[in-house]
């Protein structure tokens, strides 16, 4: 028997408010953690975790999905170990692929919109122009190629949609390339880091009411459904990324940039990771978040006092 998903609301909501009901799959990753946090008063989340929906089994999923009593769905859950989907991609390919797609199948036949949390990665990375939703996709590697797997799935579902990609995400809990390179700095006075990959980091908290608003939308206007990008601005490469991240918070290492061939990895990481938000700010009135402000309100929750940066 399959336990009763755990129900979280906003603050500020009323007992019996019946407000907007969301669906939240996902319990512990960044979006997820943000959106329990973050869910304005009106919002009730219905959260389901891995012993509610495991997304290694997408028949349960499926069944999870189906039994929902909810205005939205949204999806926080993905394998985003990019190195480890390599090794095992056929796990990546149940949880970002097998997985979203029957949960798209449930929401086609619920009538419930449905919006889902997707990657730069479903791009070669190649060029320097911004992606646009419309442009092709080309994965370069095992969790890519997943999530393109479940991005076909989700559109082939017939259910009323919005993918949502972004890229380079970052918050005060959880593994992020924020919390690795302070880390490093306890032990470090110098580190050479990738500077030519560029992108939009993006901060969880950011991409979490990004996704109240896109639901709400979506369950309006039925005419939404499509892909979206949502990246944090401006973009940087990961080089660039360090050097603020140290800055603001007062720690004293010095940054080197190096090529990618310098720093092999199973995957191939895109060098180019830039996203249009043109679209999603047209139909969503969603402006890109300013990365290093959602920096400094990480590093605040970390309890590290930040410095202005020229």
């Amino acid at each position: 028997m399959v336990a009763r998903p755990a129900i979280a609301r906003g603050r500020g909501a009323a007992a019996g408010d019946d407000g907007v009901r969301i669906a939240l799959f996902g319990r512990t990753g960044q979006v997820a953690t943000e959106m329990q946090r973050r869910a304005p008063g009106h919002v009730t989340l219905q959260v389901l975790g891995r012993n509610e929906a495991d997304f290694n089994l997408p028949d349960q999923v499926y069944e999870a999905a189906r039994r929902v009593k909810a205005d939205a769905i949204i999806n926080a859950v993905a394998h985003t170990a990019v190195d480890k989907a390599e090794t095992e991609p056929d796990v990546a390919d149940a949880v970002n692929g097998a997985s979203v797609t029957a949960l798209a199948e449930a929401c086609a036949q619920t009538g419930i919109p449905l919006v889902h949390i997707s990657t730069d990665y479903v791009f070669a990375g190649d060029g320097t122009r911004p992606w646009t939703p419309a442009d092709p996709a080309h994965p370069l590697g095992a969790y890519g190629r997943s999530k393109l797997i479940g991005e076909g799935g989700i559109r082939a579902s017939g259910a009323r949609h919005a993918i949502l990609r972004t890229s380079w995400v970052f918050s005060a809990h959880g593994g992020n390339f924020v919390k690795t390179m302070l880390r490093l700095s306890e032990t470090r006075d110098a580190l050479r880091v990738v500077d030519d990959q560029i992108g939009g980091p993006t901060p969880a908290a950011d991409i979490a009411a990004a996704c109240l608003t896109i639901a709400g939308a979506l369950r309006r206007d039925p005419s939404l459904s499509g892909s979206y990008h949502f990246s944090g601005a401006p973009e940087t490469s990961w080089a660039g990324f360090a050097r603020e991240i140290f800055a603001r918070a007062g720690r004293t290492v010095a940054v080197t940039g190096i090529p990618t061939s310098d720093y092999p990895t199973p995957a191939q990481r895109p060098l180019n990771s830039r996203l249009d938000n043109t679209a999603t700010r047209a139909a969503f009135g969603l402006d890109r978040p300013d990365w290093r402000s959602g920096l400094d309100a990480v590093l605040a929750e970390l309890g590290i006092t930040t410095k202005e940066t020229p």
